[in-house]
Parts: C-alpha cells; sequence; structure tokens
C-alpha cells in the first residue's frame, strides 16, 4: 500500500476513544519499524476505563496503568519510538520474535536513537534485562 492509500484509511483516534494513545502495532508502523500493517488500531488506555467501540474503525483496546500511560510526563496521541520498542519487547512472545528482531534493528539502525532514553523506558516496563542481552549482542 502507498503512504497516500493508508493516509485514506486514518481515523481520528481521539474522537472515538478520548485520551487512548496508539500503541504497539499502530506506533510500531508509524515509526516505521516494521513492515507488517496493522490489522485494527491499537490503543492503548487507562485500566478500569469503560471504552464502547464502533464497528468501524476496528479497534484493539490495550489497558495499562496511569503510571504506564505516561510519556515523559504528559498525554501524547503516539507512544515515542522508544517506548514502542519496549513494548515489542515486552510483548515479544505474542508477536513472536521475528517481528521483535525487526523492529529492534530497525531502531538501532536509526540516527536518533536514544539508548538511555530506551532503558529507562525498560526498566520502567521491567524488561531492562531482557533488552540489555539484546543490546549486547546487537552492538
Amino acid at each position: 500500500a502507498t503512504v497516500d492509500q493508508l493516509s485514506a484509511g486514518m481515523v481520528d483516534v481521539d474522537a472515538v476513544v478520548q485520551n487512548g494513545i496508539l500503541c504497539l502495532w499502530s506506533a510500531w508502523s508509524i515509526h516505521k519499524l516494521t513492515t507488517s500493517l496493522p490489522q485494527a488500531f491499537h490503543v492503548a488506555v487507562e485500566r478500569g476505563r469503560k471504552i464502547n467501540l464502533p464497528e468501524f474503525p476496528q479497534m484493539q483496546i490495550h489497558y495499562c496503568s496511569e503510571s504506564v500511560l505516561a510519556v515523559e510526563g504528559f498525554r501524547v496521541s503516539v507512544y515515542d519510538v522508544e517506548r514502542s520498542v519496549c513494548d515489542a519487547v515486552k510483548f515479544r512472545n505474542k508477536i513472536g520474535i521475528d517481528v521483535c528482531a525487526e523492529i529492534l534493528n530497525n531502531y538501532l539502525e536509526r540516527q536518533d536513537r536514544n539508548i538511555g532514553k530506551l532503558m529507562d523506558y525498560a526498566r520502567r516496563l521491567r524488561v531492562g534485562g531482557i533488552l540489555e542481552k539484546y543490546l549486547q549482542v546487537k552492538l
């Protein structure tokens, strides 16, 4: 699909899920960390919220604690690239090691990567030890 075709399918996610944050497959795709196209919009929301979703567009809701939702003290519509990489490591068994490896490799090739910020997120999400092992192999 071309960028024009993909943008025609974009919706105002905040209008459907107020204060939702694009995460996982949606964030990886936006940050160009994977070549896989998401089958739905993946949206993180605060745990315990009741969400009424429309039939279209297809959305998958991921419930998180408030401390995990916060990105550097403010809310954003899409998790930043370092947080997105940490999510790939955290959910590596669900998404597949091959997808996780693709995301890590693409991140490490970026000129704007921030390993310190990446490790800060990794520790907060309790995947610091696992990510350190991956980085030792890759760097």
